[in-house]
């Protein structure tokens, strides 16, 4: 009887687990979910929806953007091209901005990589109706900068050249009044919107508007180790968390106190994480009558970017930043910033 009782008691736990795991979000939870990435470029959305399934390659990006606070676009790109992450996360180094606020919103940035992996489909529809929302609104529409254009029944956002924007907007105002009572859009710091200039074939996927859902083009520039198919976009079968393929890593190995060495601090990595093909050495102890200072490696200056802005732009970033902080998905700050007439930056992965 006991037995019984613990095998359907056990039955019941990995039930609750799988129902959990596959949790499906409703439509209010989208549209929160959504909303402060919907009007980005092309480009852009399918890349912040596969970095999301990603969250921990994230983090460790947005660490690397906020210690090279110089660096942008595709000369970012190229610096962070043997780091293990995703080719999506590898990306959005270029916009630096953007990828610190996803990185900021953990729990935003796992529902979402949660939403896209299970509901694809409903993912690509949600971001086609929040689109029309800001169209209907007036709060997208093409630019110097931007086209934007029906495209079958579906809305394109496109750069016009390689010079790439990507513009903060307020959820709160370019959807006109929020629909839903319970569930909100995250609200993030806003940020004056810069030029960023990127490689030809830098967005390697896209949205399939038609079939609902984001596929490869082409192979990812500045991308290494990593191989892509084109086509329909599908997880990597390594994930968050797994040591990939090409990581050596050697076991622990316990060394007598005799032959142990000092020990030197070495550069740390940029991103803090494993390089590719990089040696996980053991944990040696050191006797204190053969310890060596440790040597503290150059850390480089912070220089800015600047970039003359209209009054406009400047006058919004200056408000929300006034204000600080953002919310996690289900509630929001104070609102800031200010509404983004017209469309957005660029852009284009999936992992074998």
């Amino acid at each position: 009887m006991l037995v019984k009782l613990a095998i359907a008691l056990l039955a019941g736990l990995l039930f609750l687990g799988t129902a959990q795991a596959q949790r499906a979000y409703d439509q209010a939870e989208l549209d929160a979910m959504l909303a402060p990435i919907a009007l980005q470029a092309d480009g852009v959305v399918s890349q912040v929806l596969i970095a999301s399934t990603y969250p921990d390659e994230v983090a460790a990006a947005a660490r690397w953007s906020r210690a090279n606070p110089h660096m942008r676009g595709d000369p970012a790109l190229r610096a962070v091209e043997n780091e293990p992450w995703d080719p999506a996360v590898k990306a959005l180094v270029a916009f630096p901005e953007l990828l610190i606020r996803m990185a900021e919103s953990p729990q935003w940035l796992h529902d979402l990589g949660e939403a896209f992996v299970t509901q694809q489909a409903q993912v690509m529809d949600t971001v086609q109706a929040l689109r029309r929302r800001a169209q209907a609104a007036g709060n997208l529409a093409s630019t110097d900068q931007t086209a934007v254009y029906d495209q079958g029944e579906g809305i394109v956002v496109q750069p016009r050249t390689q010079i790439v924007y990507v513009n903060y907007y307020d959820p709160y105002v370019v959807y006109g009044p929020w629909w839903w009572p319970y569930y909100r859009p995250v609200f993030w710091r806003p940020w004056a919107p810069r030029p960023v200039f990127v490689a030809h074939g830098f967005f390697y996927s896209k949205p399939d508007w038609r079939h609902r859902h984001v596929a490869v083009v082409h192979r990812p520039v500045h991308v290494v180790r990593h191989s892509v198919v084109p086509g329909k976009w599908q997880h990597g079968k390594y994930a968050v968390g797994v040591v990939k393929p090409h990581t050596v890593v050697k076991p622990y190995v316990r060394v007598p106190e005799s032959q142990r060495k000092p020990i030197v601090q070495q550069h740390m990595p940029a991103a803090g994480v494993v390089k590719p093909h990089g040696v996980v050495k053991p944990y040696v102890r050191v006797p204190e009558s053969q310890r060596q200072p440790i040597v503290q490696q150059h850390m480089p200056a912070a220089s800015g970017f600047t970039q003359k802005h209209t009054q406009q732009q400047y006058a919004g970033a200056h408000r929300g930043q006034s204000q600080g902080g953002h919310s996690q998905h289900g509630g929001h700050a104070q609102r800031g910033g200010h509404s983004q007439g017209g469309g957005h930056s660029q852009g284009g992965h999936g992992r074998r």
